[in-house]
């Protein structure tokens, strides 16, 4: 039995196939469903949990060599949340693109995990390095 540590094991099998180079998506809870790709949905209730929950689960144990975010985060959400974000991903590069650049490239992941998040725009997609 795991004691630490991701718990969920199909967190787990997702995070297993990510290989060099390939994307990893975290969503809020209104990001699309994408039928070509797993998605793992652990949202419960509002903010629970919240991309960056997920994020600091996954670091430890997952080498992010860049993060590409829609621009729409930066016009529609408050320089506080803007500062975690950027915070919690320190030392890594981010790319902001439009939303809809941004969503044409989800389907090329190898699975995305959507969370229970209600900031808007809240979305990223991880490249391993």
């Amino acid at each position: 039995m795991l004691k630490t540590g991701i718990l969920n094991p199909a967190v787990l099998s997702l995070l297993s196939r990510v290989r060099h180079t390939n994307t990893l998506v975290i969503a809020d809870r209104g990001f699309p469903f994408w039928p070509m790709i797993e998605t793992v949905d652990i949202s419960l209730v509002d903010d629970i949990p919240t991309v960056l929950d997920v994020l600091h689960a996954i670091r430890p144990n997952f080498t992010i060599g860049h993060v590409s975010m829609a621009e729409e985060f930066l016009k529609n959400n408050a320089q506080e949340a803007q500062t975690r974000f950027r915070s919690a991903l320190e030392g890594i590069h981010i790319d902001f693109e439009p939303h809809i650049l941004f969503k044409k490239r989800v389907p090329s992941a190898i699975g995305l995990i959507r969370t229970g998040d209600t900031i808007q725009y809240a979305n990223m997609i991880l490249e391993s390095a």
